[in-house]
């Protein structure tokens, strides 16, 4: 009985240590932009918190001030640093035609569909022939 339970401990042991596959760089850089962005995203509410304590402490030294208080010596602080906008890391895949064949695309996305009804008289600005109904 023993040896039993030592055997099934011993492969749940082995199973556990086995080694997962290595993840898709793709993967990687998606986890990486994503850290990033969630970095941004704290130094802005940093960046906000801190404003939000100046226009507070402010707004106590003209209270005090008001009442003809003694105002001390405000402590210096560093000054808000705004973060600028998000950059991603990921660069986008380009744009997909809308042709399906893709085998007369330009490079880049389409504005228009790829055959129009208008005749080769109408883009050129002249007449339309009228067809027989």
């Amino acid at each position: 009985m023993k040896i039993i339970v030592a055997l099934v401990s011993t492969l749940v042991a082995g199973s556990a240590l086995a080694k997962l596959p290595d993840v898709p760089a793709e993967e990687k850089a998606k986890q990486a932009d994503a850290a990033a962005k969630t970095a941004w995203s704290d130094k802005v509410s940093l960046y906000q918190t801190c404003l939000v304590q100046d226009r507070v402490a402010e707004a106590y030294r003209r209270s005090v001030q008001a009442s003809g208080g003694v105002i001390l010596a405000p402590t210096g602080t560093p000054p808000c640093v705004d973060p600028g906008p998000y950059v991603s890391t990921i660069t986008p895949t380009a744009n997909k035609p809308l042709e399906a064949s893709e085998a007369h695309s330009p490079p880049g996305a389409a504005v228009s569909p790829p055959s129009t009804q208008a005749t080769a008289a109408e883009i050129a600005g002249g007449v339309k022939k009228k067809t027989p109904n």
